[in-house]
């Protein structure tokens, strides 16, 4: 099992971001570290929602006592989200160079949360820039949707095609491996396009109606745990199927059935 140190948001009520990624984490057995962004009583598309920011120089003290304690040391995985400020994604990078200094190689996974069809950007641009810039060349893996690898690239990435290319020179730039969730997919399917500086290889699967929010958060954590993308993508499904309809993820009330999922089948291996 895999000790995961993540940054991102946090909810008091449902499951996004890290109130998504932890517990599904904490089911399959791994230990999460969690390190808030913002905190806020519930997601922001509920009518009502309250909280704030966390300060990066609070999180620093955090980062700093975890270190003193002997805590910080030892993780095998440092995975980002949300990050609502040019000044929290200097904070990432800053733990990245403190767990890269101890002499670990943790998997560092960025999450880009930045936008999504059809609203766009939702990230201040700022934030939005200094991820790109700062964070972005520094990631083993990156998760974004179609909307931010577009972004990211200046590319279209509207097609299967134009997906692969799109991925393709981020990870050669960065000799990274770039997951594409929800990308160009045949009607009512969607899954997961994972490309390499050499492979490219999809999933698809059949779109749900009514899937509540947090589905990403959870799909960034599983696969910043170590988790193949095929199991990854098998346990969100069956979490997912459990979940429709519901206003939240059925993380705890499932997880009997969703953690013993099995993988999902990939479509045939295409190299390009």
């Amino acid at each position: 099992m895999s000790r995961v140190l993540a940054l991102s948001s946090w909810v008091s009520y449902g499951h996004v971001g890290l109130s998504a990624a932890g517990p599904a984490l904490q089911a399959l057995g791994h230990t999460v570290t969690q390190l808030p962004t913002i905190v806020l009583s519930n997601h922001p598309g509920w009518p009502h929602v309250s909280g704030r920011q966390v300060p990066v120089e609070q999180l620093d003290a955090m980062v700093g006592a975890l270190d003193d304690n002997g805590w910080l040391d030892g993780h095998d995985a440092f995975f980002t989200g949300y990050l609502p400020s040019p000044d929290h994604v200097d904070l990432a990078v800053r733990i990245i160079d403190r767990l890269r200094a101890s002499g670990g190689r943790p998997r560092i996974t960025v999450d880009p949360v930045l936008g999504d069809d059809p609203k766009g950007l939702y990230l201040p641009e700022p934030a939005a820039i200094a991820l790109r810039d700062r964070l972005v060349p520094l990631a083993d893996t990156l998760t974004p949707n179609r909307f931010e690898l577009g972004w990211l690239t200046g590319l279209p990435a509207d097609t299967g095609p134009q997906a692969i290319d799109a991925a393709r020179g981020l990870a050669r730039a960065y000799g990274s491996q770039v997951i594409v969730t929800s990308p160009p997919s045949p009607f009512g399917r969607t899954g997961a396009l994972a490309v390499t500086a050499r492979t490219a290889q999809r999933w698809t699967l059949p779109l749900g109606q009514g899937v509540p929010h947090g589905v990403g958060d959870v799909f960034a954590g599983l696969i910043a745990s170590g988790l193949p993308v095929a199991e990854a993508l098998g346990h969100l499904s069956a979490l997912i199927a459990a979940s429709l309809g519901a206003p939240h993820l059925r993380i705890a009330e499932t997880a009997a059935g969703w953690t013993g999922a099995a993988p999902a089948t990939p479509d045939p291996i295409q190299e390009f």
